[in-house]
């Protein structure tokens, strides 16, 4: 059977309309959208709404791809607490944990059910279906594909920004899967605000590496989980604010500097990757 790599008309018709918004989509992006007949859409699972691209959502639908909404890092959530009102407007969807490996079964039979209605709704009989990967920084994207392949041929890693280029990997012989770097939402990225880099740093879409502030990222993620936290750090419960919060887990953990001063930057970094790597589960 021959590999096709071309676009078919079906895929290339909304070009021009996609020539318009050449600013808003990095290049590469566009090339794994335009070149896919399903786009998987990586999700942190603990923060569904907002590392969610809806800009992006918009365009994929507008293009008529077939869209399957992927929750990632399940294994950090309680399943109870999840806002049911939120998931009634984002199917098909999937909830899956590539670091405990579980899901890939169910995400693998979604595929196989949209690319059956690709083929059907077009009435063209394709070699090959494209699978475009997408989502933000740090979202796990090259872990699902890893998941649903079973073998790691998709670069992994825990920083923001980690996949440079499109990968092309083989699902199955009629399925491509197509890898993209993670891109944070136009309209949800700002240099300066900092509650956008806070939220940014908790999704992982920004490497603790990079943050001028990063202290003003924990005071954030303290006020939304102050408890899981404490208890994480193993640090008293009558702390009441990130700054006692900081200060205990650097004085427990030995982030000194000169003098016996807890090393605020350091141990605040330390806590975000902490964060950023699912050791802490909400």
């Amino acid at each position: 059977m021959r590999v096709r790599y071309s676009f078919s008309s079906r895929r290339t018709g909304h070009i021009d309309n996609m020539r318009k918004q050449r600013e808003k989509y990095p290049a590469l992006l566009k090339k794994v959208v335009t070149g896919s007949d399903i786009i998987l859409e990586v999700i942190d699972a603990r923060f569904i709404v907002e590392s969610r691209n809806e800009r992006v959502e918009e365009w994929v639908k507008g293009l008529g791809k077939r869209l399957i909404y992927v929750f990632n890092k399940a294994d950090l959530v309680d399943m109870k607490k999840i806002n049911k009102s939120v998931l009634k407007n984002l199917r098909p969807y999937v909830f899956v944990s590539a670091t405990e490996r579980h899901g890939g079964k169910d995400l693998r039979e979604k595929i196989k059910i949209e690319a059956k209605k690709v083929r059907v709704l077009t009435g063209e009989k394709f070699d090959k279906i494209n699978v475009g990967v997408i989502g933000q920084p740090n979202s796990g994207k090259s872990s699902i594909i890893n998941l649903l392949i079973g073998r790691s041929s998709a670069g992994v890693g825990s920083q923001a920004g980690f996949t440079k280029g499109i990968q092309k990997l083989r699902l199955s012989e009629d399925v491509l899967l197509f890898d993209s770097p993670g891109v944070i939402p136009e309209n949800k990225y700002s240099p300066d605000k900092m509650e956008s880099i806070s939220l940014d740093a908790m999704i992982g879409a920004r490497s603790p590496n990079k943050l001028k502030d990063p202290e003003m990222v924990i005071a954030h993620l303290f006020s939304l989980h102050p408890k899981v936290l404490k208890k994480f750090y193993g640090v008293g419960n009558e702390i009441i604010d990130s700054e006692e919060f900081i200060e205990a887990v650097g004085r427990k953990m030995n982030f000194l500097k000169k003098g016996g001063v807890v090393d605020e930057d350091k141990i605040s970094r330390k806590i975000i990757h902490d964060w950023q790597d699912g050791k802490i589960k909400v």
